[in-house]
């Protein structure tokens, strides 16, 4: 598990990287994967246009994502650092224990065009 403050560029930066990896045109380039899982985010894709063109009307939390500022994200993999920490899977379960119950809010947080 890691936690880090990412810029809002970082943040649209990495998922175009990660986009790029499954869409680009030349398939000697797709790495495959999927693209990375976010909680709090929302955003557009559009696999057809380029790489820097695909991610549009990233929102977290509703707002839109702003370049400059500093957002802190967690994750069970690291990006561009070691991660330090426990295992994300023992954290969720023991948040989830704490809670005892969890209400969920599905909502589309992905809008392919």
């Amino acid at each position: 598990t890691w936690v880090r403050e990412l810029a809002g560029r970082e943040i649209h930066q990495i998922m175009e990287d990660v986009a790029d990896n499954l869409f680009h045109p030349d398939p000697y380039y797709r790495q495959g994967g999927d693209m990375v899982r976010l909680g709090g985010l929302t955003y557009t894709i559009d696999p057809a246009k380029t790489l820097g063109r695909r991610i549009s009307d990233i929102r977290i939390g509703g707002r839109p994502l702003e370049p400059a500022r500093r957002y802190k994200a967690a994750g069970w993999a690291s990006v561009a650092t070691e991660a330090d920490g426990p295992p994300a899977w023992d954290v969720v379960a023991d948040h989830l224990r704490r809670l005892g119950r969890v209400k969920l809010d599905p909502r589309p947080r992905v809008r392919v065009v």
